[in-house]
């Protein structure tokens, strides 16, 4: 009885991983979005455009901020100042290069496969050129529910390249990510450093030739509300806050 039950347990559970193999290659297969580069292959391969020779400095004025990051730390845990001194030289080359993360290493005194792990682990290190401008189209249900397709559909009609491409003239990189935090304002997108939220087709249209003309539009919500409060106007919190020590017992 034991042998007929281990043997049966074992068929069964070769059975789900079949499923599961099965469901997990349908979903490769036909994914809807292009990998972008922190999906990708997590080992760097030389490029003429990105190679060890290539030599990467910050600028004086980045060196002066990364002392004043540094100091925010322990000595002996500066190597906890990664992320914001890849952030730094994301921004001042475009993207992260090979040698701009030996230098990060160099500069903090740490193995250079400690910077790796953090560069290729968050999605926001591009390791590859980028547009001056990148759109970040937030796809999770929230904004999916409130017409995510239709926004994507209109950068990529109006910009004529799909997820994971560059514009020729070099303006634009678009991705589609995960949730951004700004359900409540959804659908909504990330170009650069700021959100756009409450968008119809015709705001990112806008926005985008905003963006062309050289210009930066005004980072919000584009129905008019202020921030999240609901369309109609504050429902609570109406009144001013309560002072300090309010409720409290006369002894306390």
């Amino acid at each position: 009885m034991v042998v007929r039950v281990v043997k049966f347990i074992s068929i069964a559970s070769g059975e789900v991983m079949q499923a599961v193999s099965r469901r997990h290659l349908t979903k490769c297969i036909f994914s809807l979005s292009k990998r972008w580069s922190s999906d990708g292959v997590v080992v760097h391969r030389d490029s003429e455009i990105n190679n060890c020779k290539i030599p990467f400095k910050f600028t004086p004025e980045n060196m002066k901020r990364i002392e004043v990051i540094i100091s925010k730390y322990p000595p002996e845990y500066k190597c906890g100042a990664v992320i914001p001194v890849l952030d730094l030289a994301q921004r001042q080359h475009g993207w992260l290069p090979i040698s701009a993360m030996h230098e990060v290493a160099r500069i903090l005194g740490i193995a250079r496969m400690r910077v790796y792990e953090v560069a290729t682990f968050y999605s926001m290190f591009n390791r590859k050129p980028m547009g001056k401008n990148f759109v970040q189209v937030c796809g999770t249900t929230p904004c999916m529910l409130r017409g995510a397709e239709s926004i994507m559909e209109a950068i990529t009609k109006k910009l004529g390249i799909k997820v994971g491409e560059t514009t020729k003239d070099g303006l634009f990189s678009l991705a589609e990510v995960e949730c951004l935090g700004a359900c409540v304002n959804a659908p909504m997108v990330q170009i650069n450093d700021d959100y756009y939220e409450d968008l119809t087709p015709k705001d990112i249209s806008d926005i985008l030739d905003e963006f062309k003309a050289g210009k930066r539009p005004k980072p919000g919500p584009r129905s008019g509300r202020a921030a999240a409060e609901p369309v109609g106007g504050l429902t609570t919190l109406t009144t001013p806050p309560k002072p300090p020590g309010f409720g409290f017992q006369p002894g306390i």
